[in-house]
């Protein structure tokens, strides 16, 4: 029972990488020692390049209303494999369509056997 419980998660992870249709490259803004004049200053550092992924955008009715209507926000979702670490706070740079868009993880994952959902907001630089 199990085997087929596993090989049916499999099958469905396959299907869903079936959808990625974008790439990923996740880059940590780090503590880094220069080479050449052994300073240690902050620095971008891709950890992941290259990722096959999927972003989807949909619209959400926020809980605030305003004296007008109700805002609406964009939200945007990130699907990529379950096994692959995205720490909080970094940048991800996804190329989609033929753009290239950056993007900053803005918080804890949902993780499935299939896949990962991770929320995203524009990047609008280093915190």
């Amino acid at each position: 029972m199990i085997d087929a419980i596993n090989q049916a998660r499999l099958q469905a992870r396959k299907a869903m990488e079936l959808l990625y249709e974008h790439t990923c490259t996740v880059i940590e803004y780090r503590k880094e020692k220069d080479s050449i004049t052994k300073i240690t200053g902050m620095k971008e550092v891709p950890v992941l390049e290259n990722q096959s992924c999927k972003l989807s955008f949909f619209a959400s009715k926020s809980t605030q209303q305003t004296e007008s209507a109700n805002e609406i926000t964009q939200v945007i979702k990130l699907f990529i494999a379950p096994e692959i670490e995205i720490k909080e706070g970094s940048k991800l740079v996804i190329n989609h369509n033929g753009k290239v868009s950056e993007y900053k993880n803005s918080g804890v994952p949902s993780i499935f056997p299939t896949h990962q959902e991770i929320v995203l907001e524009l990047f609008k630089g280093w915190s």
